[in-house]
């Protein structure tokens, strides 16, 4: 199989995380048109077309035929893997036993002349002296190493003669799901470049067959239109008015747009399964930058938690309380909030700054940077502090018209 080499640009990511949102918050606003839609068909077919997923859009069931040739490319990576660490495993035992080859032999074969060398001064030498000794020595020493390197020797032969046969059956069969794989990936890739032409004409009898059944059709759209209403009215229902309502805004849409980042996460893991199990490419950014993504999500997204009361808190009591009693504790309470809010703030700040003058990096090979995620914790700690702001305000009004009403 082809290997991916792409590794996402930085200037690409924080452009993904900046333009999206917007995109998405402008498609979400506008009327949904009943029907299918070429534009979709496409990006599906670009997006999920490896599965047959823009033809399961389209009520078409030749689309259930990408799925065995999808599984078979599955199929032959596993059996690829496998053979692939056969083979790794058969080479380093073929070079590991190639290296003790080539630095014994020559030991081995030179050891018979060190060994008559020594016998002759052996020989030679005075019965009871110390040279005798010495040779005598120097020459059980050459022999038993002689002895143990020919042992070695033949021991790493045997084993060199009996890898190179499973290296060989280990290449051949990771080279054979190589190919099966690769055949079965352009089985889809010429499919999906048939579909691409075939779309205009798919998108117009798919609309043809929702036109057969209008009726029922336009029942469906009449209640997703109910429902979008509903779901509008439950949005903007916890917006205040005045200056307060300006802060609700801000934490309304900064935590609309952050929430689409989710969107972005689904496509970077479909990339990534795609390129780690289809092509097996595992990526170095995909799981750094999503997590990354997702914890300035957590910090962003806490002020609109806030608005909308959706704060993990234990609520026993609370929950079967007057709205004058919840603000009463609500503004009791409020200190606490403001000490931990301010003191991210602060923490934030100082991480900001000093990640923002040393130029901080990622530690993998991806090295992005990492001042933007630090500025996040600032971000973050300021709409939460304006939307507490904004509750102490409130709750101060209820308070006030609570004891003017009694």
């Amino acid at each position: 199989m082809p290997s991916i080499d792409f590794i996402l640009p930085h200037w690409v990511y924080w452009s993904g995380l900046m333009v999206f949102p917007l995109f998405a918050m402008m498609m979400a606003r506008r009327r949904v048109r009943r029907g299918y839609s070429v534009a979709i068909a496409y990006l599906i077919l670009v997006t999920g077309g490896i599965l047959g997923l823009h033809r399961l859009y389209l009520r078409n069931l030749w689309g259930l035929l990408y799925l065995p040739v999808f599984l078979a490319i599955l199929y032959c990576n596993a059996q690829g893997r496998d053979a692939r660490e056969l083979q790794s495993q058969a080479a380093n035992m073929v070079s590991s036993a190639e290296r003790v080859v080539e630095r014994v032999a020559p030991k081995v074969a030179g050891a018979d002349e060190e060994i008559a060398a020594l016998r002759a001064t052996l020989a030679v030498a005075e019965e009871g002296s110390f040279a005798r000794i010495r040779a005598e020595k120097k020459l059980q020493k050459a022999v038993a190493a002689l002895d143990e390197n020919k042992q070695r020797l033949e021991k790493k032969r045997a084993e060199l003669q009996a890898a190179r046969p499973d290296l060989e059956a280990a290449t051949a069969a990771r080279d054979k799901w190589s190919s099966l794989g690769f055949s079965a990936l352009m089985v889809i890739v010429a499919l999906m470049a048939l579909d691409a032409l075939l779309i205009p004409g798919m998108v117009r009898k798919a609309e043809a067959g929702l036109a057969a059944d209008a009726g029922s059709e336009d029942a469906r759209a009449q209640r997703l239109e109910e429902i979008e209403r509903e779901a509008e009215r439950r949005d903007y229902s916890q917006i205040g008015t005045g200056w307060t309502g300006v802060i609700d805004r801000i934490s309304y849409f900064s935590g609309e747009f952050v929430a689409y980042w989710s969107v972005i996460a689904v496509f970077a893991y479909y990339f990534e399964v795609l390129a780690r199990y289809v092509f097996n490419s595992p990526t170095i950014w995909v799981h750094e930058g999503m997590f990354l993504m997702f914890g300035m999500q957590y910090l962003i997204a806490g002020a609109y938690a806030a608005m909308t009361d959706a704060h993990v808190k234990v609520d026993v009591f609370y929950a079967e309380w007057s709205p004058f009693r919840k603000a009463v504790v609500d503004l009791l309470t409020s200190v606490f909030f403001f000490i931990f809010a301010g003191t991210i703030l602060v923490t934030g700040w100082i991480f900001a700054m000093d990640a923002t003058v040393v130029g901080e990096v990622s530690f993998s090979e991806w090295k992005i940077a990492y001042w933007p995620f630090k500025w996040a914790i600032v971000v973050g700690a300021a709409l939460l502090i304006l939307q507490g702001i904004a509750k102490l305000a409130r709750d101060i009004d209820t308070v006030r018209h609570s004891l003017q009403a009694r």
